[in-house]
């Protein structure tokens, strides 16, 4: 129950809006015309942007950068999930390199089960139901509880991925003793309510509240009684 009410409470906020992504039109920006694509450079790549490369649409998950020795160019190495198949893709550019960004649109979504293969949400505007690769999820389809609502994006009624924060608060269900080869080790195991495995420190004990970092399944923090009040 606290993670349901954790992220019902991270959504309320005004940190995401559901008006269409990428809509907004700055100063020196030209509106496009209709049908003109969005072409970026590989070096303006960022984590959330969706692109579409030989008629597959992919959501950007990593992107590192990394500079090129004397003449030599750099390189921009991007980790992308194929938002069909939910399949991961690295994949090299060159700075330079042109590409197609999306322009997506977020409307709220229910989440309804996750069958082991995919999660299934109920779109609230039209009350259709929605399909993603659990594997597009990463860790974060291990927090789902049905009633969820979550923000999610779409390219022209497609939908391309979930809006999730970066991290979630889980109860600490049990924790086992270091093992015997690591006894100067300064963390054990910890199973979380929905199952879950991580490394936690020494002083986290079952019954606790912790933060999870969805991106890695890394322990943050432990959460304090009164933080969580406050919160």
């Amino acid at each position: 129950m606290g993670t349901l009410l954790q992220f019902r409470e991270y959504f309320r906020s005004n940190r995401y809006s559901l008006a269409p992504a990428g809509s907004e039109i700055g100063a020196g920006d030209k509106p496009k015309k209709p049908g003109e694509k969005s072409m970026i450079t590989a070096s303006e790549l960022r984590e959330g942007m969706a692109l579409r490369i030989d008629k597959q649409i992919y959501r950007v998950i990593e992107v590192e950068s990394r500079a090129g020795a004397a003449k030599m160019g750099g390189t921009v190495r991007a980790r992308l999930c194929n938002v069909r198949s939910g399949r991961i893709w690295d994949q090299h550019f060159r700075p330079q390199e042109r590409l197609e960004d999306l322009e997506l649109e977020r409307r709220k979504m229910e989440f309804l089960y996750d069958d082991g293969t995919t999660c299934t949400f109920l779109r609230l505007d039209s009350f259709e139901q929605v399909e993603f690769p659990s594997a597009s999820l990463g860790l974060a389809g291990k927090f789902l509880q049905p009633g969820i609502e979550v923000p999610a994006e779409f390219f022209e009624g497609e939908p391309i991925s979930v809006v999730l924060p970066d991290t979630v608060e889980a109860r600490v269900i049990s924790t086992a003793p270091p093992a015997r080869s690591q006894q100067d080790s300064s963390s054990k195991e910890a199973t979380l309510e929905n199952g879950l495995i991580i490394q936690v420190p020494l002083f986290v004990a079952p019954g606790e509240t912790v933060s999870v970092d969805l991106r890695t399944g890394r322990y943050v923090e432990r959460v304090r009684t009164q933080h969580r009040k406050g919160a």
